[in-house]
């Protein structure tokens, strides 16, 4: 997990986040049929046009949209209970109908001294997907070259259980891919982290879809979301203030510049380079490195906003000069700038991130190449916060004997790939999959 707009290494003037989370079993089982909400639609992702029509069709006036729509997002009810403003009987209906939260308990980790917070969240068809809420303390005083930096507070979602894209040095990636959120499933992880910080009259400033899942091979469902949550009467954030990262989905990149939205664009790109970007992130090879970047270049021309570039630093691996300076040429002249992030540790990936040295120089040489760079520190690291790290605990290890094939096959698929050879291997089936799903979406 790299969010855009959040990590870093500022802790002083911490307050310390104490939420008393539920405890979810280690191997919760993503097919638990006890744990089956027998497919009601979530309360929080359904459109005034859809609470209008229910309310009509019930015999009830049109004002009981708007008290529901308050109550989930002014008062952030999580049960029917919860519900004041309407009677008893309405309640029960409502209940009957709806699921008032798509999420049936949580598992939250505190690390760096209470500014991360890592929560593990258990859907009401056994799904795991996760959530970080990181918290930045304002720094600065103002004055001529000293600007003030407004205390944050973001949070970074997941748009699919699991993922197919596989990129080898991701948590989520290993998981493989479960399924497509539902746009309640999306927005009731912004809820639960709301709920969370409410007592302490903090709120969230941001939000990064850079958690687990590839959010433009679920466009629609993340657009519903992104409506919702930058909507004035619901959770109104602006939209300038939410960012949507893509691995290199073309055709939703295309899409997203036609809507000509005003939220961030972020692209997880990782290495410059055609035959590594192949191994580093397997959607390369059905759209390579210069067609995502020509597709980045397009929305910023068009909507004026610049693009993120997210790049986890692997030591040996895309962190030579060789990289940095093919980096730079690729993005020359773009509007454009790139996160440098070192690797978080995963289980089975042989790489090792790069050391704080290397990564000072790979960005020296990308500045000299005349593109903007920002070293971004990890965060939460004592509680996985890797994306998948935690849904990956609580599925259990892999076999020794598993890993250690996906070790030997990604040495040998790297190896190959620093010599300057393509990959000459399809897309992995479930990912295949995911792209023809997403196409028709």
């Amino acid at each position: 997990m790299s969010p855009t707009d959040a990590p870093g290494d500022d802790t002083a003037g911490a307050t310390p986040v104490t939420p008393a989370p539920k405890t979810i079993p280690a191997r919760a089982s993503r097919r638990d049929s006890r744990r089956t909400a027998g497919g009601l639609p979530g309360l929080s992702g359904l459109s005034d046009g859809e609470l209008d029509k229910w309310f009509a069709a019930e015999g009830q006036p049109a004002f009981r949209a708007r008290q529901i729509r308050d109550a989930v997002w002014r008062q952030n009810a999580s049960t029917a209970d919860e519900l004041m403003t309407l009677p008893a009987p309405l309640r029960a209906r409502i209940d009957e109908a709806f699921r008032i939260d798509t999420i049936v308990e949580d598992e939250v980790k505190i690390a760096d001294r209470g500014l991360t917070e890592k929560a593990l969240h258990l859907l009401s068809d056994g799904a795991l997907i996760e959530s970080v809420l990181m918290h930045y303390p304002a720094r600065g005083f103002g004055g001529p070259g000293r600007p003030m930096h407004r205390e944050r507070h973001t949070l970074c979602i997941s748009s699919q259980a699991g993922c197919a894209v596989g990129c080898p040095f991701c948590a989520t990636g290993e998981l493989g891919f479960g399924r497509d959120l539902e746009t309640a499933e999306i927005v009731d992880q912004v809820r639960h982290a709301a709920r969370r910080l409410g007592p302490s009259g903090r709120t969230i400033t941001n939000i990064v879809f850079m958690g687990m899942g590839e959010p433009l091979l679920n466009l629609d469902r993340v657009l519903e979301a992104i409506t919702i949550l930058s909507d004035p009467r619901r959770f109104a954030l602006g939209a300038r203030h939410i960012v949507v990262s893509t691995s290199g989905v073309v055709p939703g990149i295309r899409r997203l510049t036609a809507l000509g939205p005003q939220f961030t664009l972020a692209i997880s790109l990782h290495a410059a380079r055609d035959p590594l970007r192949d191994v580093l992130v397997p959607l390369n090879r059905r759209w390579p490195v210069a067609e995502v970047v020509a597709a980045a270049r397009d929305h910023a021309r068009v909507t004026g906003r610049r693009v993120s570039y997210e790049y986890v630093m692997i030591s040996g691996v895309n962190d030579t000069d060789v990289d940095a300076d093919a980096l730079a040429r690729l993005l020359r002249g773009d509007l454009a700038h790139v996160n440098l992030i070192p690797m978080n540790a995963v289980a089975h990936t042989p790489w090792e991130a790069s050391s704080p040295e290397r990564v000072a120089q790979f960005a020296a040489r990308v500045r000299q190449g005349g593109i903007g760079v920002t070293i971004r520190a990890n965060r939460g690291q004592d509680a996985g916060a890797a994306c998948g790290q935690l849904a990956a605990d609580a599925a259990g290890e892999a076999a020794a004997p598993i890993v250690a094939r996906r070790r030997e096959t990604i040495i040998r698929q790297s190896e190959a790939a620093l010599r300057g050879d393509r990959s000459v291997e399809n897309l992995p089936a479930d990912l295949e999959v995911a792209v023809k799903a997403g196409g028709k979406r």
